[in-house]
């Protein structure tokens, strides 16, 4: 883990020196003469670990932990002085101290110390990052067509440098299965992947969950709160639908990019966080920079390697493949572990054009188990839209119901409710597919919400 560093002590010689042997380990340093100082550096930027002088002119080591702990510091302190004692030692770990160390500093033992802090440092930012994470995709990539093969082998390419990559593709896809995979396989793996939903967030909401706001910054900020950003630090930061966010934050996106530092939202003090980020979007951001709704500048950082997930329908020979993992995974989690699927119900499973993609194939095949009586899945377990002609998923309204009343006898016919349900998702599907996934534009086209769409589009596997 690459580390922001202040080292604090009257002492110039050893700061330098100090400095250049954290430098040599990878670290960033900054430095403060005394415990003003110090607090002044924190004010200004967030540090991951201070090394701590105890006996200052001024403000006094202990008296400087106590006030940087107050104004909320989340950084690990070490104390180093040539001063110590047991009651001090005591005193500076009651107060939040990390480690306490005596001078002359021993490099190796300095070297372990740091290490072990910064560790303790990145488990807290993993714990956190699991406890907030907003939705945990399916942690694996399965597919054995020659687009999934390309498509995998550029993506581990690419996990092996920080080079900022772009996912698009079709809801349901799988753009975040891609992206955990990409850090998976990345040297970043041991740290946090955090997800971040740019739709699901209002516009006065996203900036402060990315980037984290101060006490007072807004009506209900009654204690600081750090972000995404800050919780991804050493690991990777995914930025769904990215091409939704507003003009100021992708402003300040761009500035995070190029610089890797940031302020919260009411915050002054500049933040420097290493963690790599990955974004994806269904929207073709070109049209989008075209038409002055997305900075050009943006587009061009964010797409430095471009990985496209293609759709279901277009590699159909990895449907089997994923139904199968679907399969095991939910019959270990039902304690039904004989399950398998009927030849004919893989024939209709593969022939099927999934409209919802992997997502939807995913909650087809999460149905089948749970309504299960015997161990074969069998056809009539399939939701009721897998029968459905094909033109009744993208054909008009009219068309759909007359197509519906028009060729069914009387012992066909559904209950309203489930009707509705099947009219519905077939007339959403249709707007997507006629605005190419372009979420928004399927909204203005049925007269929704944009966060209202996204919950049916959910709701209905799509």
């Amino acid at each position: 883990m690459k580390a922001n560093v202040l080292i604090v002590d009257d002492d110039a010689g050893l700061r330098r020196a100090l400095a250049d042997r954290l430098a040599f380990w990878g670290h960033a340093t900054s430095e403060a003469a005394d415990g003003v100082c110090a607090l002044s550096e924190a004010a200004r930027q967030e540090f991951d670990l201070v090394l701590l002088d105890l006996t200052m002119p001024g403000l006094c080591g202990l008296d400087t932990l106590r006030r940087l702990k107050e104004a909320g510091c989340c950084a690990e302190v070490v104390i180093l002085t040539a001063h110590g004692t047991v009651e001090a030692a005591v005193e500076a770990l009651k107060l939040g101290a990390t480690d306490f160390l005596t001078k002359p500093a021993d490099f190796a033992l300095l070297q372990a110390v740091v290490e072990r802090a910064l560790e303790k440092r990145r488990l807290q930012r993993v714990n956190r990052a699991l406890a907030e994470r907003l939705a945990p995709g399916d942690g694996f990539v399965a597919g054995d067509s020659s687009a999934m093969r390309q498509l995998l082998d550029t993506a581990a390419r690419a996990a092996r440098s920080n080079a900022v990559v772009l996912v698009t593709g079709e809801s349901g896809s799988g753009k975040q299965v891609m992206a955990e995979y990409i850090h998976g396989q990345s040297q970043r793996a041991r740290g946090p992947f955090v997800y971040v939903n740019c739709v699901a967030l209002s516009d006065e909401l996203i900036e402060s969950t990315l980037f984290g706001h101060e006490k007072g910054a807004f009506t209900g900020a009654i204690a600081r709160k750090e972000g995404r950003i800050d919780a991804a630090a050493g690991g990777t930061a995914f930025l769904d639908e990215v091409g939704d966010i507003t003009a100021r934050l992708q402003s300040k996106l761009l500035h995070f990019l190029e610089t890797n530092q940031f302020e919260r939202v009411g915050g002054t003090r500049t933040i420097t966080v290493d963690c790599r980020i990955v974004t994806a979007t269904n929207r073709d951001l070109e049209a989008e920079v075209r038409e002055g709704r997305f900075r050009q500048d943006l587009y061009f950082r964010l797409n430095v390697i471009r990985l496209h997930v293609p759709p279901l329908r277009e590699r159909p020979e990895d449907i089997p493949l994923l139904a199968q993992v679907f399969l095991d995974r939910y019959a270990v989690e039902m304690g039904r572990t004989r399950l398998k699927l009927a030849s004919r119900t893989a024939e209709i499973l593969q022939r099927y054009q999934w409209p919802g993609n992997v997502r939807q194939l995913r909650n087809a095949v999460e149905r089948m188990v749970v309504l299960a009586r015997a161990d074969t899945l069998t056809p009539d377990l399939l939701p009721p839209e897998i029968f459905l002609p094909a033109e009744q998923l993208v054909a008009g309204p009219e068309r759909s119901i007359a197509a519906a009343a028009g060729g069914a006898g009387e012992e066909d016919v559904a209950p309203l409710h489930d009707a509705v349900r099947a009219f519905r998702r077939a007339h959403i599907a249709r707007a997507l597919a006629r605005t190419g996934g372009n979420q928004t534009k399927a909204a203005q086209l049925l007269g929704l919400q944009r966060t209202f769409l996204n919950r049916l589009i959910k709701e209905y596997g799509l």
